[in-house]
């Protein structure tokens, strides 16, 4: 088996551009994920809106958070797993935040959490009590309300001063690593280099030092239009509706199952059997 990816690794990357996170929610898209070497596994809040069918992130509740990390934990083998912290589940304090990560490390099987926005305080508390932690700022779904919806942030020069300022505070407070969403590539660029820490990127152009996508997105599994940063490698939910159209087709049209595709009994059974019918 090979060897967990770390924190301390992680850290290691930096300024070499190469750090690769996606999302993963079940079996399945940790297989993938890890498969594909990916060397993070964010269970992201994202499961809200991909997964369980909610319109936004602040919908999932933790106690479903904790459901699919641990279907994510069961099944990884190599990557760092990392949980977002969902909304509602460490803004009333640091002592709630240390709570609500604690039964991510111990129900789930998480290494590490994500929270979103400048938690100073909150940091400190979690990596005090053992428990690395990954901060997000920028774009930050969690605050859409406050932000007037999904728009991009740091788009005026004091805007991205306070972005700097922000993320070299999480990094002061303790965080290993912190993605940067939805801010110019120009903002990034300077918030990459101020930092000792690496920063993973998402919408936020080239100069991070890692990406990460929404699975569902990377792999056209998503309802909806795309934002402009998701390259299209696939479109999995066009050939998933084609290829389920296509079987509802056959048994429509009575093709399948096919005598292949059938169970049987031994033919010397049939024949005894018909006869006792028969002889009825």
């Amino acid at each position: 088996m090979p060897d967990r990816v770390t924190v301390p690794e992680i850290t290691k990357k930096k300024g070499r551009g190469s750090i690769v996170m996606v999302t993963a929610y079940d079996a399945p898209t940790t297989r993938w994920g890890e498969g594909a070497g990916a060397e993070i596994l964010l269970v992201g809040d994202s499961l809200s809106m991909v997964v369980l069918g909610y319109s936004t992130t602040l919908d999932v509740t933790l106690d479903e958070m904790l459901h699919h990390a641990r279907a994510v934990s069961r099944t990884a083998r190599r990557a760092l797993l990392v949980g977002d912290l969902p909304f509602g589940s460490y803004q009333g304090s640091a002592e709630q935040a240390v709570a609500s990560a604690t039964r991510f490390v111990k129900e789930s099987g998480m290494h590490a959490v994500k929270l979103e926005g400048l938690w100073p305080e909150t940091v400190r508390a979690l990596t005090r009590a053992g428990i690395p932690v990954m901060g997000h700022l920028g774009l930050t779904p969690q605050s859409f309300h406050q932000f007037g919806g999904y728009r991009v942030q740091g788009r005026t020069i004091e805007a991205a001063k306070k972005l700097v300022a922000a993320a070299r505070e999480l990094q002061e407070a303790g965080c290993f690593s912190i993605v940067l969403e939805g801010i110019p590539a120009e903002v990034a660029s300077v918030v990459t280099k101020a930092l000792a820490i690496p920063t993973i990127g998402i919408g936020a152009g080239v100069d991070c030092d890692g990406q990460v996508l929404v699975v569902h997105d990377l792999l056209g599994m998503s309802e909806g239009p795309l934002p402009r940063f998701v390259a299209g490698y696939a479109d999995i939910e066009k050939e998933a509706i084609a290829s389920v159209a296509a079987w509802a087709a056959d048994v429509r049209s009575g093709n399948v199952p096919t005598d292949k595709q059938s169970y049987h009994l031994k033919r010397e059974d049939v024949q005894e059997w018909r006869k006792e019918t028969e002889d009825r």
